[in-house]
């Protein structure tokens, strides 16, 4: 059976190099079998502001209620995002904050301070590109955005392993690197779910 994998292009420009990468990687994984359906950030309508926080529950819109359907259908989660100030783009960040919420992704625990998962059984992928070299990213700022996505948001709820490509630096970057830099992605989309 062809595995499910959902990816989310985390970038809301339409023309970006993330989307391209997001093409190339669902490319790769049809290749392998898969069946893949895609979300883009840009083209979904919804609030990114948790407004009251956990506090009080904001209705979800029908397109982040489609995307929670995507996400319980896959078996594999990809997300593909520029790095901005060392994070997410605010529409992608918004995204896990008004959708992994407690009761959808994850239970916390009465009367203690664990919780348990609910996404459990999906692997994951974060591929990400920045202005900088990947080495730099590591070693002086030790990849807040892939640390948070990774280990805080997506290893919380369940979702793990989870591999990652980072792509820099984009800045400058000539067409012989962006040609590379697609062909990883596609790479990274059939071997993710062989």
């Amino acid at each position: 059976m062809p595995k499910r994998v959902l990816v989310l292009n985390g970038h809301p420009d339409p023309d970006s190099l993330n989307r391209a990468l997001t093409q190339a990687y669902v490319r790769g994984a049809e290749s392998a079998g898969a069946e893949v359906r895609v979300l883009n950030i840009g083209d979904l309508d919804f609030s990114p502001n948790l407004q009251f926080g956990y506090r009080k529950r904001t209705e979800l819109e029908p397109d982040l209620l489609a995307a929670w359907e995507d996400i319980q259908w896959c078996q594999h989660f990809a997300v593909v995002h520029p790095v901005w100030w060392g994070g997410l783009p605010a529409l992608t960040k918004g995204f896990f904050d008004r959708l992994f919420l407690p009761g959808f992704a994850f239970k916390k625990r009465e009367g203690s301070l664990l919780w348990d998962p609910f996404l459990k059984g999906r692997s994951g992928r974060i591929i990400t590109t920045m202005d900088q070299p990947g080495i730099w990213y590591r070693l002086r700022y030790g990849q807040p955005s892939i640390r948070a996505l990774k280990a805080v948001t997506m290893r919380f709820v369940g979702i793990w392993p989870v591999r990652t490509l980072v792509i820099g630096p984009i800045r400058l970057s000539k067409d012989a690197f962006r040609a590379k830099a697609l062909k990883k992605a596609e790479v990274a989309g059939r071997t993710d779910v062989v």
